[in-house]
């Protein structure tokens, strides 16, 4: 069974990922959520390819994804689905984007996957058995303060909006950190945090499917995943914070506003 659920994972993420790629410079009928917040054709028809992989194999499966309404089996597994994180991005040609599918049990996420499909880059991660990029074995970065540190964010789609928008957090960290980017896949900065290419990332009001794949992928590359204030992490607490676990309290400082560290 865990070899055929890892070879479902992949599979799905894969396929779901070459048919964006093959369709990114095409033009898009779009359909908007909300103000900035929208969805293409190619969320719904990634989303049904993966959702079609996963069901021939295991269909009495639980499913949770982003376009469509929850299937609730009763089964001990879940699959929790991004079919394509960077729909904006993806929506302008910005090659930027991802498919992200992590699979849980009883709870607790087991089995993560995100796929680049514009650089072939996969990353893989089972509970206990450490995190990949393709096939290498992958660490977070070794960086061990904050001023040195290249962090990654990302807006809420009520940035207009709301007050919790991350602008205080983003003008603390850029006058502490290194540098910051903001590339529009919260999957993908995650991920690279897990192989050292960001030493750090925080985001508001995220969804399960945003994080879920890769806070795990992240975890078992060394690295350190909680909300704000330091508590365990949830998919459901609305922050994420992500590190290589060296600069996290001080991290943790900025966000809670305590004064920043030295």
């Amino acid at each position: 069974m865990p070899n055929q659920l890892k070879k479902t994972a992949l599979d799905a993420a894969q396929a779901a990922g070459l048919l964006l790629k093959k369709n990114i410079y095409k033009p898009h009928a779009i359909k908007f959520k909300g103000v900035i917040d929208i969805v293409t054709e190619m969320d719904k028809k990634a989303e049904g390819l993966i959702i079609k992989i996963i069901k021939d194999k295991f269909p009495d499966h639980g499913i949770l994804t982003e376009e469509s309404q929850e299937q609730k089996t009763g089964s001990e597994y879940r699959w929790i689905i991004d079919p394509l994180d960077g729909t904006t991005n993806y929506s302008h040609g910005y090659p930027v984007f991802c498919v992200s599918i992590a699979l849980e049990r009883d709870g607790e996420i087991i089995m993560g996957a995100v796929y680049d499909p514009m650089l072939d880059e996969l990353f893989t991660a089972e509970k206990g058995r450490g995190a990949y990029l393709r096939k290498k074995k992958i660490r977070v970065s070794r960086i061990a303060g904050l001023s040195r540190s290249l962090l990654a964010t990302g807006f809420p789609y009520d940035v207009r909006t709301s007050q919790e928008n991350n602008m205080n957090h983003f003008a603390n960290f850029a006058v502490r950190a290194q540098a910051i980017r903001r590339a529009g896949s919260a999957a993908l900065d995650m991920c690279y945090v897990a192989c050292g290419r960001f030493d750090g990332f925080w985001e508001l009001k995220l969804k399960p499917w945003d994080t879920a794949a890769a806070a795990l992928i992240i975890q078992e590359a060394g690295g350190t995943a909680t909300d704000f204030k330091g508590n365990p992490f949830s998919l459901y607490s609305g922050e994420t914070l992500a590190s290589n676990g060296l600069i996290h309290e001080e991290m943790i400082k900025v966000l809670q506003g305590k004064g920043f560290p030295s």
